[in-house]
């Protein structure tokens, strides 16, 4: 991770005097650049990032002693801390391309003999030896996810996959077990990009569910967010980004009863174009009007229809004060979440 986007956005408010524990990946440390990023994105937040044993029963003893001792609001693991996090049950919990079968992975990648830590660790250690018998450690390690899931855990569970990940493929296994799989555009290996557009807002459903907290809703017509070439129009990316930080945002789209392909095509693009904010935000409905928000952004040609039933308030893109999305960002940011 070697770009500095996440020092350039931070989000005092978010998990503000919350506790998070990040688990870390194979041949890592607590050093991490994605712990430390996550201490910068969220000022307010205690950020727990120890270093990891190399032999998982140590890992996971260490890790359940911790959750045990420190209660963290939420934990997020990468790949093999991925794996890790998904057994630590009882808390709301992120895992982010989990190694859920670690062993396999192990052996397919070639990952015996001499390794060096990618990131310093506490104790000085730079290198370890990764044994046969290290790897099938390791598969009797991921032999203990999925244990005691309930309801309630699979509430509490997301899974985030990159759809350019050439190391792990373990979205259908998660799937089989937790509703919450979504994928995100990306490697293996985080980055900024990915902390702050996909991780982010995921932190973001969490913190407000944890607080009970009940944002007011924008809804934006799928038709004004692309051109008739379906790419996006200026700045409606931009105007997402920040509409979400202080709003809850959906998009609308018709519902498909003459046309049940459209709702496939309406999942893709916005995976496409808006990818995890988007996740489980799209309503669809021949009935715009009836949709319970407080803002709904649509074309000036179906204001007045949607007006007589609408509760909230029409906002007409293309026209007087809102001709585009830069000019609905400063209209949003003027209201200051209101």
């Amino acid at each position: 991770m070697t770009s500095n986007l996440a020092f350039q956005k931070t989000f005092p408010s978010l998990m503000a005097g919350k506790k998070l524990l990040y688990v870390h990946g194979f041949g890592s440390a607590g050093s991490t650049h994605t712990a430390q990023a996550l201490r910068t994105l969220m000022p307010q937040a205690t950020v727990l990032s120890p270093d990891l044993p190399i032999h998982p029963a140590e890992a996971l003893e260490l890790l359940h002693t911790t959750v045990a001792a420190e209660r963290p609001d939420l934990i997020i693991g990468t790949s093999m801390g991925g794996m890790y996090t998904e057994q630590l049950n009882g808390f709301d919990r992120i895992c982010v391309n989990p190694a859920l079968q670690m062993g396999d992975t192990m052996h397919e990648h070639g990952l015996t003999g001499k390794q060096t830590f990618q990131n310093p660790r506490q104790d000085g250690v730079q290198e370890f030896i990764v044994t046969k018998a290290m790897v099938k450690e390791y598969k009797e390690a991921t032999e203990l996810c999925f244990q005691g899931i309930d309801n309630e855990e699979r509430r509490r569970v997301f899974g985030l996959f990159g759809d350019n990940d050439q190391v792990v493929h373990t979205y259908d296994l998660f799937l089989d077990h937790y509703p919450n799989a979504i994928h995100f555009h990306g490697e293996h290996r985080l980055n900024d990009k990915v902390l702050l557009h996909y991780i982010i807002p995921v932190i973001r459903w969490i913190d407000d569910r944890q607080e009970g907290r009940e944002r007011r809703r924008v809804v934006i017509d799928y038709d004004v967010m692309h051109d008739s070439y379906m790419n996006p129009v200026s700045s409606m990316r931009k105007a997402y980004e920040l509409l979400i930080e202080n709003y809850d945002v959906y998009i609308l789209a018709a519902a498909p009863t003459a046309r049940p392909d459209r709702m496939k095509e309406v999942q893709a693009w916005a995976e496409e174009h808006i990818n995890v904010p988007a996740w489980n935000h799209i309503v669809y409905t021949n009935q715009p009007g009836l949709v319970n928000a407080d803002y709904l952004i649509t074309s000036p040609d179906k204001v007045e229809a949607i007006e007589e039933q609408f509760l909230g308030t029409v906002l007409p893109i293309g026209k007087d004060e809102l001709k585009t999305f830069e000019e609905v960002i400063t209209f949003f940011d003027r209201l200051g979440g209101q």
